[in-house]
């Protein structure tokens, strides 16, 4: 293989030879590609044809995927497309009508998982390769049987992008060329270190492929001259899989409406925390969401007490378990009984930061008959329970585990002297607050119908 200084003096002249460049050109003639056909020896009779550069080592070939499908037999009836997609979907991350954005078995995050219908026969729709990089792995190594050449191998598909408008071609396989540049620990001219730079250079090749053999003209391969220097067994990597984010740092997994419904089925009632302290501005965000809920009257029914020192959750708790065995005594209850009920109740200590969510009902309506008195509270205890949901779902959604706990409903009076809180201010219980110690156990499906009655 030549070195990245000879490569790049690929124009004949053109540009001096220390000047980093590429060139980049389609290969005409493909033909139609069918089942059972041999991607790498159609290209290499192509790229080899009169009057084209033909292909040296160091080349990278960008291949459509549509014609790697064919050649798998990913071809599916046009009648099947909904089904096809299903079958390509692990998780749907955003909808909007019948438009899906969807992750698909491969793992990459797309519209209607790469079921696609166009650049196929009437009727017909093709799916992604099964396996993009071992596609490309097989395209690279039979242009080195027919050819005796060292290339890379990009397997493009278009992608549509968040914040962007328009589509481009990224890199969906790779064989034998590096798809990231790590740059993270250099430095840049001014002596800065990069922290967080990685450059995506597989979709780059792709969309320099893309520039060259369009969308309508037929043109299902290109090749890259000039960028050897990522090209070898050395610099393969893990393939385009590479290119896929870990879940666990995608700040942008999900679409609203699915981020929703996953905040909700992440609430779960957590009784055990790590040390780990918790982001007060984390919990105020929380809070801004809580006070969006519905009330009543165009009210605001709802208080949140935060209760941020250890010293203040500790003299808080400590009234509250005094009240709490008054009130056990009262009922008879053995001292035996009384301590393991209190040590059951420990869910409170055990987090490193308490919310003590109040109702107050400054604009309720006041009635001549008790009935539509009690009606109105309830209307503001709803409303204060839709606050502290609102509440929990929002800690879920910034990653903390929360308890929704009755306590302090049972000594009001003794919560709100400790707490010097008006006596308007009633207390609805307290939400322990913290960074969950273990998964929550898997909770059995409900199915809805179950709740639910049509008239």
């Amino acid at each position: 293989m030549t070195d990245r200084t000879d490569e790049t003096d690929v124009t004949e002249g053109a540009v001096p030879a220390d000047v980093p460049s590429y060139h980049v050109w389609a290969v005409p003639g493909i033909p139609e590609v069918g089942p059972g056909d041999e991607p790498a020896a159609l290209i290499a009779d192509r790229a080899t044809a009169p009057g084209l550069p033909g292909l040296r080592d160091g080349d990278i070939v960008v291949v459509t995927s549509k014609i790697v499908s064919k050649a798998e037999g990913r071809v599916r009836q046009a009648d099947d497309r909904e089904a096809a997609i299903d079958e390509e979907t692990v998780r749907v991350v955003a909808r909007r009508g019948r438009a899906r954005i969807v992750e698909s078995r491969q793992g990459f995050v797309m519209a209607a998982a790469g079921v696609d219908a166009s650049n196929t026969p009437v009727g017909t729709v093709l799916l992604l390769p099964e396996d993009p990089d071992a596609s490309a792995e097989r395209i690279r190594r039979g242009l080195r049987e027919r050819l005796g050449v060292e290339v890379g191998v990009i397997i493009t598909d278009t992608f549509g992008r968040p914040w962007r408008e328009g589509q481009t071609d990224v890199a969906i396989g790779a064989a034998g060329v590096s798809v990231l540049d790590d740059l993270r620990g250099g430095t840049d001219t001014f002596g800065k270190q990069f922290d967080v730079t990685v450059t995506a250079v597989g979709d780059e090749l792709a969309g320099a492929g893309e520039l060259v053999k369009g969308k309508t003209a037929g043109l299902p391969v290109a090749v890259i001259r000039g960028l050897g220097h990522r090209v070898g067994d050395g610099a393969a990597g893990g393939g385009a899989r590479d290119l896929i984010r870990d879940p666990a740092l995608d700040m942008f997994r999900l679409g609203t409406s699915e981020a929703v419904r996953e905040a909700v089925t992440l609430r779960r009632t957590v009784r055990a925390f790590t040390a780990d302290p918790v982001d007060p501005a984390a919990v105020r965000r929380a809070v801004a969401a809580a006070v969006t809920a519905p009330a009543p009257h165009h009210t605001t029914p709802w208080r949140f007490v935060l209760l941020e020192s250890a010293g203040a959750r500790t003299r808080l708790l400590d009234v509250m378990r005094d009240a709490w065995i008054a009130d056990l005594r009262g009922d008879g209850k053995s001292e035996e009984s009384i301590a393991k009920r209190v040590r059951r109740g420990d869910v409170l200590r055990a987090a490193p930061y308490l919310v003590v969510p109040c109702m107050v009902m400054e604009g309720s309506h006041t009635y001549p008959d008790e009935r539509r008195n009690a009606a109105e509270r309830e209307m503001f205890v709803v409303a204060a329970g839709a606050g502290v949901q609102n509440l929990l779902v929002a800690l879920a959604g910034e990653g903390l585990g929360s308890a929704w706990v009755s306590s302090t409903m049972f000594c009001r009076d003794a919560v709100r002297a400790e707490l010097g809180l008006p006596e308007s201010w009633d207390p609805m219980g307290a939400v322990a607050v913290g960074h969950a110690a273990a998964p929550p156990r898997p909770r059995p499906p409900r199915a809805a119908d179950a709740f639910i009655t049509v008239r």
